[in-house]
């Protein structure tokens, strides 16, 4: 009977632990998973360096046709419908997955085109693939033959939505019309 008892008074405590320490666990694996570093023509910044402002995340590239610019001018847009008080609690950062042609000067002028708020950013290869893999996002370099370009990037577009407390709150996919990207910018900039 005290085998059972002490055996069960284990298991109790242990669920306590379990269900008090969950939480800081989960928080944990959320802060590793998105946290990032890249850089800028104004020097490094990580994920940190934007917390008590809301964050929206796009990974792409300069020379996108089309994709692109459509999601930062839907975001951009999105953002336009909000006072500027609120904005100012705002930053859009641009990361490029194609640091071989978009150089940091080249991002800030590409970025700030689109919203005044937003930022240009790169870094290496390996840095780039390690922050994509872990926001599991995709990128890939595909050659185009004949081409004055070279080559193209094929990649996934999301915007990556996080609170002022740097908390992730959704992933919005490209195709959302900027109603749906306004709705879930209303839910970072409370």
């Amino acid at each position: 009977m005290k085998i059972f008892l002490k055996l069960g008074i284990t298991f109790l405590v242990a669920a306590i632990l379990i269900s008090v320490l969950k939480p800081f666990v989960d928080d944990y694996q959320e802060e590793q998973k998105y946290n990032f570093t890249v850089n800028t023509i104004d020097g490094e910044v990580s994920k940190d360096d934007f917390k008590g402002k809301a964050l929206a995340i796009y990974f792409g590239y300069t020379y996108c046709p089309d994709v692109c610019p459509t999601s930062l001018s839907s975001l951009s847009q999105a953002l336009k419908s909000f006072d500027e008080e609120k904005t100012k609690e705002f930053t859009g950062l641009f990361i490029s997955v194609d640091p071989d042609r978009d150089k940091l000067a080249n991002l800030k002028e590409y970025a700030k085109y689109f919203h005044p708020n937003f930022i240009g950013a790169t870094s290496n290869k390996e840095n780039i693939n390690d922050i994509t893999k872990r926001y599991e996002t995709y990128y890939e370099k595909i050659d185009l033959d004949d081409s004055a370009m070279g080559y193209s990037v094929s990649h996934t577009s999301y915007i990556y939505l996080f609170d002022k407390d740097g908390k992730f709150s959704a992933k919005v996919d490209h195709f959302s019309d900027p109603s749906k990207i306004k709705e879930s910018l209303e839910a970072i900039l409370k």
